[in-house]
């Protein structure tokens, strides 16, 4: 089976182009010097990133239909809140590394660059193994479920510093040279006639790796909304590139937001069950067995219209609660930097 697509090969290129446009703005204008950003600035491009979205949304809406456009700002406002979980993460790397408060916006970007190539990447190799094997809808429908689970089990336990991350940051120092310090913005530096890597790329690493984890959530999540390659690449590229914006405005705050990733539990976990509703149940292997789908659950698709409703129903109650009955004990400390700093 193939995948129909409301992208031409035009749109394709316009989309690519003013992403490419956009971020050379950003880093080589208006962030061409290494400074901190403050919350008014990570406010502006906030509210520049979703603007542009959302008329980037207008337009698929306009010109597609309200399915289509429905679609793409469910897969969109699904895959900017799945973000807030990376930026909880991204806040445990940058006190774990240290990282100066000047560096961030650096290291960010670079990371958005990565994730952009990376989440192409499974995009294709997802819609590719959908193509293939009709059954991988199921797999990627099971995976949500167990994963909105968990979250919901787990709660707001706070990452590991000490797991994960860290276990990135010994392979690399295993295995490439590496500086014992930062060295200003860089992630390439040479001493003598040999190239170091700085401490900064080292925490770049850690952040790829972060967003790989994630992003075996975050793409079958958006599987569950569309199959269309444009709207699924579209929305989740501009819900990422406003994610270093979005950093720097929640970084002080986002430690209230307690009930948040329970919420984020039931969406990954409706989501699963509507991708499994969306195949039915009793088909695929079990016809060689004489059982008929009808035997089990003809499939079922749910509204869009319905699933962004939900969806965003979930995520507001869920800030508000964690807003209303905050725990006593709730607090935020540094995000990074130097002790002392």
């Amino acid at each position: 089976m193939g995948f129909d697509s409301v992208g031409s090969p035009l749109l394709w290129g316009a989309f690519l182009v003013g992403v490419l446009f956009m971020l050379a703005l950003d880093l080589g204008v208006f962030h061409k010097d290494t400074h901190r950003v403050t919350t008014r600035e990570a406010l502006l491009w906030s509210t520049v990133w979703v603007s542009l979205s959302l008329a980037f949304n207008g337009f698929i809406w306009w010109q597609f239909g309200a399915t289509q456009g429905l679609e793409w700002l469910s897969a969109y406002v699904i895959e900017k809140s799945l973000s807030v979980d990376n930026i909880f993460v991204f806040i445990v790397i940058f006190r774990y590394m240290k990282v100066p408060r000047d560096h961030l916006h650096r290291v960010l970007f670079a990371g958005i660059l990565g994730a952009l190539v990376l989440r192409a990447a499974f995009i294709l190799v997802g819609l590719g193994l959908i193509e293939m094997f009709t059954w991988s809808l199921y797999l990627f429908g099971g995976f949500l479920i167990y994963t909105g689970l968990k979250l919901l089990v787990a709660g707001d336990d706070p990452p590991d510093e000490e797991a994960g991350d860290s276990w990135v940051k010994r392979k690399a120092e295993q295995w490439l040279r590496v500086t014992r310090d930062f060295e200003g913005p860089k992630f390439f530096v040479k001493h003598g006639n040999k190239w170091f890597v700085t401490t900064l790329f080292v925490c770049l690493l850690m952040i790829e790796t972060a967003d790989v984890i994630f992003a075996l959530d975050s793409i079958p999540a958006i599987f569950g909304i569309s199959r269309d390659p444009f709207i699924v690449f579209t929305s989740n590229v501009c819900a990422v590139l406003g994610l270093r914006a979005m950093f720097f405005l929640l970084e002080s705050v986002i430690d209230r937001f307690h009930y948040l990733p329970y919420g984020l539990g039931v969406v990954l976990t409706f989501v699963g069950v509507k991708m499994v509703l969306a195949e039915g149940l009793g088909g695929l292997g079990l016809y060689a067995l004489g059982v008929e789908r009808s035997a089990w659950l003809d499939s079922y698709e749910v509204p869009i219209g319905l699933s962004l409703g939900l969806v965003a129903t979930v995520l507001v109650l869920s800030i508000l609660a964690s807003l209303l009955f905050a725990p006593s004990t709730a607090g935020s400390g540094p995000t990074s930097g130097t002790p002392g700093e």
